[in-house]
């Protein structure tokens, strides 16, 4: 028995198809097929049922599983304490950003962290947060930056910041000439969402939950519309099909109204056709609607002065419009 085969299994388990699973570990399917047949003789049982459209774990390979992963994840520890015990911030650090922070905190980030520790580079890997939240368990990432909430798994976590919502209407639209607008007013407009998936998805329809329901039924293909990421969804705010909330910092430079004047200038091409707009509540009371964006870290990743590097490194970050947390 190997730690490979023990890694294996484990990939087996996560992805429910053996090519899937090979695609994952960077191996062929004989492989991974044949390492998995082996453990499976090796113990005398049957981890999985095999069958043309799916893998499924059985009950005692469900068991052997999760202690494999165990015993994977004890294994990474040791090279952490090693490694820590040489220098914790020598060598990459694996960090996992949800869709909606990678595009519009990472070109900065990544330039902050070769500045400050350019002995420890950053490996990168953007997904939805079910998947990072899987890929920390796993050990596959070190640490996440996900925004609240998620459900939780045990997990350390570390506020970085509060991002206020922004709406985003076409130039021509009535409520464009405004310099803020309510959720109430966005009510009866067609909503451009992300697709399920996407964690913004569900902060959106907490600000306007009249469109929960639009987003699960007939009527929705009249009140909603789904795109597979916010730059996607701005196109289509350009071209007038409806409006949407994106967070702060994905609103380029001057843009939101107050700051600039809201509107692009040609230079955006598609942007010179969005109106940007502060969200306050309908009663002028209250904080505008935001979310939560955190570190989060398994507990018995030992780096921890790597941690310590990734924040202060985000902290030095330019994050207009946004509140900056400590601990």
């Amino acid at each position: 028995m190997t730690l490979t085969e023990l890694k294996y299994i484990v990939a087996v388990a996560r992805e429910k198809h053996f090519g899937k699973a090979a695609e994952a570990c960077f191996v062929s399917q004989p492989t991974l097929s044949v390492a998995v047949k082996k453990l499976e003789e090796e113990l005398d049982v049957k981890l999985f049922e095999r069958s043309a459209g799916e893998v499924a774990v059985t009950p005692l390979g469900e068991q052997i599983v999760r202690q494999a992963q165990s015993v994977l994840e004890q294994a990474a520890e040791i090279k952490e304490i090693a490694q820590r015990g040489k220098d914790p911030l020598g060598g990459p650090l694996r960090l996992g950003v949800i869709y909606t922070v990678g595009p519009y905190l990472l070109p900065d980030l990544v330039r902050q962290i070769i500045e400050r520790t350019p002995q420890m580079p950053l490996m990168l890997q953007e997904n939805f947060t079910v998947r990072l939240l899987e890929m920390l368990r796993t050990g596959e990432i070190d640490c996440a930056i996900l925004a609240e909430p998620f459900p939780d798994t045990g997990l350390a976590i570390a506020p970085l910041y509060d991002e206020p919502f922004v709406a985003a209407l076409p130039k021509s639209h009535p409520l464009a000439g405004q310099t803020s607008v309510t959720s109430e007013q966005l009510k009866n407009e067609t909503m451009l969402l992300l697709g399920t998936g996407h964690c913004f998805r569900d902060h959106v329809l907490e600000v306007c939950p009249e469109f929960a329901r639009y987003a699960s039924n007939a009527e929705g293909i009249r009140k909603s519309f789904e795109g597979s990421s916010l730059e996607t969804i701005k196109h289509m705010v350009a071209a007038g099909m409806g409006v949407t909330l994106v967070p702060r910092l994905s609103v380029p430079p001057g843009l939101l109204a107050g700051e600039g004047g809201g509107v692009a200038s040609p230079a955006h091409s598609d942007e010179s056709f969005v109106r940007y707009l502060p969200v306050r509540e309908a009663d002028g009371q209250g904080a505008p609607p935001a979310r939560r964006v955190v570190l989060a870290w398994r507990r018995s990743f030992t780096r921890y002065e790597a941690i310590a590097a990734l924040r202060n490194a985000v902290y030095a970050c330019e994050l207009p419009g946004v509140q900056r947390l400590s601990a």
